[in-house]
């Protein structure tokens, strides 16, 4: 498995070779290739700032002598008219890179601020939010990261860091019991210590899982579950496992299933319902 520095270079370098391929033309055709010049990031919209580090990454693998200046970090408040950094770099670096950074952090700033919004939300109870596997191909480093700038819990990162048996797992494997079963065995022959998650429909299905899950399942998921549903299904598992509340969560009925004492939130929507915030990359002159 690459390092997370390996798999950012890797999507960095995709990334200019989808929009640049065989050359910059509009670049080439009217700068020098040996002209320096600055530029700096302006924001145009409040929320909390993500992808200072990315962009720094991205001038720095284009051109290792980038002088990048910070003003502002990454999980900052910004402020439409601030600034956020300056590089001093080849003109055709400056141009070549401006769009993958803004598209970079512009959608990392919006989903930054949107899982800020839930976190506080959450403020004064012990449920915590997690993202999910509703990513961009190719872009869940980046989206995972915002989330976690945001003040969110990063949930699994894809299929191979943890079991989770979905609706479809388990009625394709026969059932709960079954499906539990075999993934426990998989575990002890194939990743011993991978943890299983298992996701319940309904509170006969929460009794059966902690019936048959004990010491194999790490957390019962509670999916479409109304909170007082939440609350009935916590006291059958009287702490016995972890528990999270999936399904039809958002910002005007969280409240309610924090009060339920669930241990996880788990919510989609921190990412594929964000909204990407206004930055411009621009020319520094004189």
């Amino acid at each position: 498995m690459k390092s997370v520095d390996e798999q950012l270079s890797h999507l960095i370098r995709e990334a200019l070779q989808e929009d640049i391929g065989d050359g910059d033309h509009s670049t080439l055709s009217c700068i020098p290739p040996t002209q320096k010049g600055t530029a700096v990031l302006k924001i145009k919209q409040n929320g909390m700032l993500a992808g200072v580090r990315v962009a720094e990454k991205i001038f720095a693998l284009v051109e290792p002598t980038a002088i990048f200046t910070q003003f502002k970090k990454d999980g900052d408040a910004m402020v439409a008219g601030e600034t956020a950094f300056e590089v001093e770099a080849g003109i055709h670096t400056i141009l070549g890179c401006e769009r993958l950074v803004l598209n970079c952090m512009q959608r990392m700033s919006g989903i930054a601020t949107l899982t800020h919004t839930f976190v506080e939300k959450l403020q004064g109870y012990k449920t915590k939010i997690l993202d999910t596997r509703k990513t961009t191909p190719n872009f869940r480093l980046l989206e995972k990261e915002a989330v976690r700038i945001g003040g969110g819990t990063n949930h699994r990162y894809g299929l191979y860091d943890m079991i989770m048996l979905k609706d479809n797992h388990i009625d394709y494997a026969g059932g709960l019991e079954p499906a539990i079963k075999k993934a426990w065995q998989y575990v002890q022959q194939h990743k011993p210590g991978l943890k299983i998650e298992v996701e319940t429909r309904s509170i006969d299905d929460v009794k059966q899982v902690g019936a048959i899950g004990q010491g194999k399942v790490f957390r019962i998921m509670l999916d479409n579950f109304t909170p007082p549903q939440i609350a009935e299904a916590l006291l059958i598992i009287n702490h016995q496992f972890e528990t999270e509340a999936s399904g039809g969560i958002n910002l005007d009925n969280i409240t309610a299933y924090a009060e339920t004492g669930v241990d996880y939130i788990s919510a989609g929507g921190l990412i594929h319902q964000a909204k990407s915030l206004d930055l411009s990359l621009k020319a520094e002159i004189g």
